[in-house]
């Protein structure tokens, strides 16, 4: 039997259906909502976005805020992601209802990693 370890067994990867309903918080601790699905390059395979469900009532009259996945860093103390931004700085930023959503091109992209000051991979 082959003891050596694949790279997938060593604890780095998660599965997407772990990674929806995550919580995350700003870097002060305050919880500013939970990933709703990720967005993945067909080409790469690379999660380009996370998009996080803010606002609303159980999930009614929230909208869906896309963040660049370099923004998210896993905090295994909250057992949630930690970006660097306020409530303040998510009235800017783009955004779109579960009914409303956006065309995810080159254009799109390049909107979002400039908002959060994040080069495109």
């Amino acid at each position: 039997m082959d003891t050596t370890r694949a790279p997938w067994d060593s604890g780095d990867v998660i599965s997407s259906d772990r990674v929806e309903g995550t919580a995350v918080y700003n870097t002060a601790g305050e919880k500013l909502g939970s990933i709703d699905h990720l967005m993945i390059d067909k080409r790469s395979g690379q999660v380009r976005f996370a998009v996080m469900e803010f606002g609303g009532f159980l999930g009614m009259g929230s909208d869906r805020y896309p963040l660049p996945w370099e923004v998210l860093k896993y905090d295994t103390t909250r057992s949630g992601y930690v970006v660097p931004l306020d409530k303040d700085q998510l009235q800017g930023a783009p955004r779109y209802t579960s009914t409303d959503v956006p065309a995810y091109d080159i254009d799109y992209g390049r909107r979002v990693h400039s908002y959060y000051g994040v080069d495109i991979p």
